[in-house]
């Protein structure tokens, strides 16, 4: 098992409001050499006449004709919060080098992306090295009290920094995004003046413009939430060290309102991006070699396309059977196992995982695809947060304990092979020692290999912080988690323990983190393989030998196992649409030269 927390790691739009600029440079065209202008100096190399227009602000003609403007593109799928009165040149980066930090989920990764390629388009450059950064960007999470401690924190450290740049005439600018933005904006702003610039999830689009105005000395912010932005016609700039494996975001937002959960107040309601430009993405990671996607949503599963009108039918959304939803059921649209369909349809020896989804949603037609399709991977990411039903039903979660099991059974008997992950949530309002008893046992009953657990952290707005209340002490919950890691601890060690004799395809990752001498990779159950580094055969049961890079299949004979990872030793390259052939070989061959030793056969191969 793996277990880790996943927030310590590093329309309707409206017109933005206007806030003076007097420190962007003009661009010229003219092929002389220029000297160099620094951010210091841009306001007074700004002619008068960009001056008078800056000061006057916006006429009522420009939001009118903003407006218009955005709703025809919103239209199409393209957003836009560009202002008519600031020309391009005002906006661009000259060149100015970003800094970026991203904590929290996947989703704030692909975030990172988006936001890249937009201030990329706009002339900025990227850098790894904070010292040498212009603008630093931290894209944050707001899912628990920890994680908004840690922002602070780091903001602390950067501010001292800035404060250190002023006095050597280099600026810093310091931008808060994500959801962090969203929900703390008052606080940011004003606590300390640690912030000169605020982007909600929704206004990554404005990026230039609140630089430019934060490059002026004032402070900028823009956390409107949207109800149809996706990005849509934003290709990200993936940035995975590795190369082989990449997150494509599939929607936005939640609409569940789990009573815990300060998503749907931090991303706003589901949308979904138009299936084309999924598919257009999907494509390019392939043609660029990317050897896994991973389907990005809040609630991944409940995706739904209605951007043209012959996807808009009269067919209900169907849902897990037992389960029900705060909302009236929707209707029309191209649903996830559609676009599942398609996109594992673009490479077949690209592997597709999806994540996170929301157990409602997994109808029969879904879990029958990830069956069938050899490139889907047979794991499943099943949040439960509670194993006692009235915990559930104070969570606002639309399902019983019971209804829960029989969906896993039903994954269980549809999907034989699986591996399931999940959520856990100890000590939420009112949550008694019986109530923790019905989670241990679920843990136990289900058999999970990976574990996100955390202690309940109350967040304003949502329905707990409203109407309930907070009334588990601290040392009880920290008690209590440590008692669920202990059993999740234990039922992923028998879960993969099960595993060892068999041989499994592995994406290779790279280096082992403990040693140079291993390389380490994932199962399609996600779960983490450690073997040796050496060179093994091209084909099962051949002699010719290469090297396994990043970014390999291998198949790896298990030899041992633990609740984090397992171990063995790699047999030969393969990949996903040779893997079945060459195990059929394999387990008619004695396994040679190194590890000619073991006369075991090959037994299975998924």
């Amino acid at each position: 098992m793996e277990l880790f927390l996943r927030t310590v790691r590093p329309l309707f739009t409206s017109p933005q409001r206007w806030r003076p600029v007097s420190c962007s440079q003009h661009r010229s065209c003219s092929g002389r050499a220029k000297p160099s202008v620094t951010s210091r100096d841009r306001g007074t190399a700004t002619g008068d006449t960009s001056r008078t227009q800056l000061s006057s602000g916006p006429s009522l003609h420009d939001f009118i004709r903003a407006a218009s403007v955005n709703q025809t593109r919103a239209a199409r799928g393209e957003l836009s919060v560009s202002s008519g009165y600031l020309s391009e040149d005002l906006v661009g980066g000259d060149s100015r080098k970003v800094y970026f930090e991203t904590y929290g989920c996947q989703m704030n990764v692909n975030d990172t992306e988006i936001a890249w390629s937009i201030l990329q388009r706009k002339g900025y450059q990227r850098t790894v090295d904070l010292n040498q950064a212009d603008v630093v960007l931290l894209v944050t999470c707001s899912i628990r009290e920890k994680a908004e401690q840690t922002i602070w924190n780091r903001l602390q450290q950067l501010t001292a920094m800035k404060r250190r740049r002023l006095k050597s005439h280099t600026p810093m600018k310091i931008g808060i995004l994500g959801c962090m933005a969203e929900r703390l904006k008052t606080e940011l702003l004003e606590r300390e003046k640690l912030v000169d610039v605020l982007a909600g999830p929704d206004a990554y689009r404005d990026l230039p413009r609140l630089l430019t105005v934060a490059d002026g000395g004032h402070q900028a912010s823009n956390v409107l939430l949207s109800l149809e932005e996706t990005y849509a016609d934003i290709m990200p700039v993936h940035v995975a060290p590795q190369g082989y494996s990449a997150f494509v975001s599939i929607m936005r937002g939640c609409d569940n309102m789990c009573s815990y959960c300060i998503v749907p107040f931090t991303r706003g309601r589901e949308r979904s991006r138009p299936v084309s430009s999924i598919l257009e993405e999907v494509r390019m990671l392939s043609d660029q070699g990317v050897k896994e996607v991973t389907l990005l949503g809040q609630n991944v599963n409940s995706y739904r396309d209605t951007s043209e009108e012959q996807f808009c039918g009269s067919d209900l959304t169907t849902l897990s059977r037992g389960f029900k939803t705060v909302y009236r059921t929707k209707q029309g649209g191209l649903r996830f196992s559609d676009l599942l369909d398609l996109v594992s349809r673009i490479d077949p020896d690209m592997r597709i995982r999806f994540t996170s989804p929301h157990p409602k949603d997994f109808p029969d037609e879904v879990l029958h695809l990830i069956a069938e399709r050899e490139n889907i991977c047979n794991q499943i990411h099943l949040p439960a947060q509670s194993g006692s039903s009235r915990v559930l039903k104070a969570m606002r979660r639309g399902y019983t304990r019971e209804a829960y099991l029989d969906l896993v059974k039903n994954i269980k008997r549809i999907i034989p092979e699986v591996g399931l992950s999940s959520d856990f949530i100890s000590g939420f309002c009112g949550e008694t020692e019986d109530d923790h008893q019905q989670t241990l046992s679920l843990i136990r009953e289900v058999g999970y290999n990976v574990g996100f657990l955390f202690a309940y952290s109350m967040r304003k707005k949502t329905h707990a912080h409203h109407r309930l209340e907070d009334d588990v002490p601290a040392e009880v919950k920290r008690r209590r988690l440590e008692e669920c890691i202990s059993v999740f601890r234990e039922e992923a060690a028998r879960v993969n323990a099960a595993l060892v004799g068999s041989t499994k395809l592995v994406l290779v990752e790279g280096e082992s983190k403990r040693s140079a001498e291993d390389l380490c990779g994932r199962t399609e159950g996600n779960v983490k393989v450690i073997f040796p580094k050496e060179d093994v055969s091209v084909q099962a049961a051949e002699s010719s030998a290469a090297p396994i890079n990043a970014g390999d299949y291998v198949l790896v004979k298990i030899s041992s196992a633990n609740s984090q990872s397992l171990r063995g030793r790699a047999l030969s390259l393969s990949s996903l649409r040779g893997s079945a052939k060459q195990c059929e070989t394999l387990t008619r061959h004695q396994v040679h030269e190194h590890v000619a030793s073991d006369t075991a056969m090959i037994e299975t191969c998924r």
